[in-house]
């Protein structure tokens, strides 16, 4: 950078008056704002007006009032320049900043969303785990004994520890960024185990359950815990949707279908007070709810492991007539003889 000044002030002072080369230091100062301060540049840009006019001074040849038009041409166009310079330089600053909150922010908000999704999922398992232990409890308690009953709520029980743990361990492999584990999954078998650690929620809310599993239905390439936290999400949903009505109308119907494209769909359908229009089309955004106790995570998760294995999930309702809330997923390619 000396030596362009050096080479800048000598060709403008063997140059005529007439030729306004010290504009040239203006290259001088968009070059010094790559990695000069501000500061810097205000003193390199007083260098170039103060070599402009002292050039003005040892030039020998020409009109003395044109070098002095010339100089004060150049004189504007370095100081334009340079303040020019510096402003853009403050608004990538400014832009910069900006990138760098939103992006804390993003991040905030991604680690919001975790913490959301893993208190979500672990609560369930664990919930299940106290709630068959005080089955076991109660069971033991009989006068004599319902062994039985009793080993069958111990067995939900582990159930639902390792659904805990396999919960902690897809966070471990997400925070490793690594991939979903996927095989071919029986999806009736995947619901009907799904809906046996929600059948004592089921009893106790005295609802009637209904399901409609298609014969012969082709298995899909999926992470099964993932796609059983899903079924287990929409069941608790239907449960918990049909509080507020009376007992003897608390019917809950699980099917499963093929559709015309040769995906396969699951559906869980309830009989509760229904959804308006408004709300549904909330229901996929994180953190909103329309429950007192709940987070509104359920089915941002929900719709997050469905698209991520190719699926589509929906709801539709109408007030006083329930909900129905199906996904499709593709189905897996048929392995060659």
């Amino acid at each position: 950078m000396v030596s362009l000044l050096i080479c800048i002030f000598a060709a403008d002072t063997v140059t005529n008056f007439e030729i306004a080369f010290a504009v040239f230091y203006i290259a001088v100062i968009l070059i010094a704002v790559g990695f000069l301060s501000a500061r810097g540049v205000a003193v390199l840009a007083s260098i170039c007006i103060g070599l402009t006019v002292f050039s003005l001074f040892l030039t020998q040849r020409g009109s003395f009032e044109a070098g002095l038009l010339n100089c004060g041409i150049s004189t504007c166009a370095i100081g334009i320049t340079t303040y020019l310079a510096l402003k853009i330089v403050a608004a990538q600053a400014a832009v910069f900043d900006a990138q760098e909150q939103f992006a804390r922010m993003a991040r905030l908000t991604r680690l919001g969303e975790l913490t959301a999704s893993i208190a979500h999922e672990v609560n369930q398992p664990l919930a299940a785990v106290a709630t068959s232990a005080d089955a076991c409890r109660r069971w033991l308690d009989h006068s004599p004994p319902n062994l039985e009953r009793a080993r069958q709520a111990a067995e939900r029980i582990a159930v639902d520890a390792r659904r805990a743990s396999d919960v902690i361990v897809r966070v471990r492999r997400l925070a490793k960024n690594e991939a979903p584990h996927r095989e071919r999954v029986d999806l009736n078998e995947a619901a009907v185990e799904a809906i046996g650690m929600a059948e004592h929620e089921i009893e106790r809310n005295s609802i009637s359950l209904q399901m409609n599993l298609a014969d012969d239905l082709p298995s899909v390439m999926a992470d099964k815990i993932q796609i059983q936290q899903v079924i287990s999400n929409l069941l608790i949903n239907a449960i918990e949707a049909m509080t507020g009505v009376p007992s003897f109308k608390r019917e809950l119907t699980i099917s499963s279908s093929r559709d015309e494209g040769g995906s396969v769909v699951f559906a869980v359908a309830d009989s509760g007070s229904g959804m308006k229009q408004s709300t549904l089309d909330h229901l996929f955004e994180a953190f909103w709810t329309t429950k007192e106790s709940g987070m509104g995570i359920g089915l941002t998760i929900s719709r997050s492991i469905i698209e991520a294995h190719g699926g589509i999930i929906s709801v539709t309702s109408a007030p006083r007539m329930g909900a129905v809330v199906q996904f499709s997923l593709p189905a897996a390619e048929e392995k060659q003889a």
